[in-house]
């Protein structure tokens, strides 16, 4: 036969734990515990000894708030609640003071000892709702020691889509929703005019129901009649808007200011335009209550010129292969305006330039600061060429020595040699028909416009014999090469 142990299953006296006196009132009661809750509670502090204060804490508040077991508690003291104590009051008489029950579950009078369950009209998400982030919603239509707090509607999520430009200035811009919003009929309240809640019948207006097992054992359960509320509404009784639920939905259109730099993603809250709270089912008649929230996700869309990167925009500028090797000024679109910018000498694919405070704003800084916009060039090579162009190119590529690019108009290349008995004839020709001192790509731009085909009409030669055909035009041919 085993015996419990005294010390072990000890009672604490409640008044104690919770560091109130014997006359504190109900809600010293549960100011003392809520204070005690918060700040044992095992999730916030970490103590190894936090566990069994807040435990205590516990069983001494569910002790203190039921009134029969205060009750009996000021009567009979730890006596009445101690495991193995060996005092039961009703174990002489069934009539006693606390009746059968006590005799059949006096043991789990004070929790089953600080290893027992805590009572079933505590909601612990009501309690520490403030640092768990579960506190703010209502739950359900528990009935616990703090149902007069704020009841708070439901958040409500929307999207709306707005472009690039819109994005980068900000836009004031309606969205259209359909929440909660009070019963006008019947002002919140859930009941027609007259009418009034009653007691439940069911759990006689606890809001729980006790379910007695074997062995001693009792289960609390919320009741399915007034949903743990402990009041009903008479049949017929609801409001005939809202059907007893105090709300009603309706549609409504919210302006919504998108500030400039939102990013695609990105959510804005606007306060109180969710849900309203269902206040038709509280047991409350007048309970205080707050809308929800609405969140407004936004869609930014892409913008065919600009990209971006946080708040810095990226620009690609096409220039022309002339520009990039000869430098010069090119327009580009900024997020206000057009403005020029040079390019310099030799710029290449891949080349950047940073226009400084040209970028979005940047949000959750100072109102003036803006990120920069980044331009990156791409040279624009040309697919096909004239005859004209493809000559001056490969004259350059001789000009510069490269000797890997293709040619196929040959314009470097020279005839015939001259005959030596001409020589002189030639040198004095090309002088006199060409200016001095020109330059090989001057002297190339020439040849290809035929700037001085007029010196050749201006000089004609005589009639060459058959024989000397070759000696006039060789003179012709070493003019290009000079």
């Amino acid at each position: 036969k085993f015996h419990s142990s005294g010390a072990r299953y000890a009672t604490k006296n409640p008044y104690s734990v919770l560091g109130v006196g014997e006359n504190a009132s109900a809600s010293e009661i549960k100011k003392a515990y809520y204070s005690l809750a918060k700040k044992y509670h095992p999730d916030t502090n970490k103590d190894a000894k936090a566990k069994d204060q807040f435990s205590d804490a516990q069983s001494a508040y569910e002790l203190l708030s039921d009134p029969k077991k205060k009750e009996i508690w000021d009567q009979y003291g730890a006596a009445a609640f101690d495991q193995g104590a060996g005092f039961h009051p009703g174990a002489g008489s069934a009539g006693g003071p606390f009746g059968s029950a006590a005799s059949a579950g006096g043991q789990q009078g004070f929790g089953g000892g600080f290893g027992g369950g805590f009572g079933a009209d505590i909601n612990f998400e009501d309690i520490f709702g403030a640092f768990t982030g579960g506190g703010r919603r209502n739950r359900g239509p528990r009935q616990s020691p703090f149902h007069e707090e704020t009841l708070i509607g439901q958040d409500i999520e929307v999207q709306t889509n707005i472009s690039f430009m819109d994005a980068a200035k900000g836009i004031s811009k309606d969205v259209f929703i359909t929440p909660l919003v009070q019963c006008k009929t019947c002002s919140g309240r859930g009941l027609k005019k007259g009418q009034s809640r009653s007691s439940c019948q069911k759990c006689g207006g606890t809001g729980t129901r006790m379910h007695f097992l074997q062995a001693g054992f009792q289960m609390a359960s919320t009741c399915e009649t007034c949903g743990g509320q402990g009041v009903v509404i008479p049949r017929g009784g609801e409001c005939s808007t809202c059907n007893g639920n105090g709300v009603v939905r309706e549609r409504k259109t919210v302006n919504v200011d998108i500030p400039g730099g939102v990013e695609d993603g990105m959510r804005l809250r606007v306060s109180g335009e969710g849900d309203a709270a269902a206040t038709g089912s509280t047991a409350n008649a007048n309970p205080h209550s707050t809308p929800g929230d609405l969140y407004v996700h936004i869609r930014v869309a892409p913008d065919t010129k600009f990209a971006r990167s946080g708040a810095n925009v990226l620009y690609t500028a096409s220039i022309p292969l002339t520009t990039a090797v000869l430098g010069g000024e090119v327009t580009i679109p900024t997020l206000t305006s057009d403005v020029k910018l040079k390019v310099s000498t030799g710029t290449g694919t891949g080349d950047k330039v940073t226009l400084s405070g040209m970028g979005m704003p940047k949000l959750g800084g100072r109102r003036s600061a803006f990120g920069d916009l980044r331009v990156e060039f791409r040279v624009m090579m040309p697919k096909y060429l004239t005859a004209n162009q493809r000559t001056i190119l490969e004259m350059l590529a001789d000009e510069l020595g490269d000797k890997s690019a293709k040619r196929i108009m040959n314009v470097g290349s020279s005839g015939t040699s001259p005959g030596p008995t001409d020589s002189s004839s030639q040198a004095s020709s090309s002088s006199a028909e060409h200016p001095k001192h020109e330059g090989f790509l001057k002297s190339a731009w020439q040849r290809l416009t035929q700037q001085h085909d007029h010196l050749c009409t201006q000089k004609p030669s005589p009639p060459p014999a058959a024989g000397n055909k070759e000696e006039v035009e060789e003179p012709k041919k070493a003019t290009g090469s000079n």
